[in-house]
């Protein structure tokens, strides 16, 4: 009895032989290969695509714009911003619990934060007309380290610095979640 393999080897040969593409064989197979040893796959190849450092993009819900940005930034970004889904207005929303979404919107921002009672603030900042150095938001208002600040300046911080918010809805379990990140394709690593 033929093993898998000797089987998969036989049917690559019957199609190279019978005009088949080898290309789409061996991608074929590759993919097969990384799911039998537990590397994950996307199932959608429509939406993924590369990103010239081979860094897959598989970010759902993207325009056009933001996929452009996101190819042009993909080796910069985390592999959280690859894989997101995008929203770009106050209507839209998380398709389950506990999944990473990702806005460069001011409003979603505001809204998100709002919905929070969140407060923007940063830590760090030495002279108040200075710009803020670390954005964050302070939940409780009881922080001493973090400095409150106006919506416009921690604003206008996030677009000059070409950032990226990544946050939750809702964790897995349903109940609201506060977790946020910013990313930037200007990090450094480590």
């Amino acid at each position: 009895m033929a093993t898998t393999r000797e089987a998969t080897d036989r049917r690559r040969t019957t199609r190279r032989s019978a005009g088949g593409r080898a290309g789409d064989t061996e991608r074929r197979s590759s993919a097969s290969a990384r799911r039998r040893s537990g590397e994950r796959t996307s199932g959608a190849t429509s939406r993924s695509s590369g990103s010239g450092d081979g860094r897959r993009v598989t970010a759902t819900n993207l325009r056009a714009a933001d996929r452009r940005w996101i190819e042009q930034h993909a080796a910069q970004l985390s592999p959280s911003t690859l894989r997101a889904k995008w929203i770009h207005s106050v209507d839209e929303h998380e398709d389950r619990p506990g999944q990473t979404l990702a806005t460069r919107e001011p409003a979603v921002i505001q809204a998100w934060a709002e919905d929070r009672d969140a407060r923007p603030a940063t830590v760090g900042r030495r002279d108040p007309g200075e710009r803020p150095r670390t954005l964050r938001f302070d939940f409780d208002g009881r922080s001493g380290r973090l400095q409150p600040i106006d919506w416009d300046a921690w604003l206008g911080t996030f677009e000059d610095r070409d950032l990226v918010f990544l946050f939750q809805e809702h964790r897995r379990n349903g109940d609201t979640s506060n977790f946020f990140r910013l990313d930037s394709p200007e990090r450094e690593e480590g």
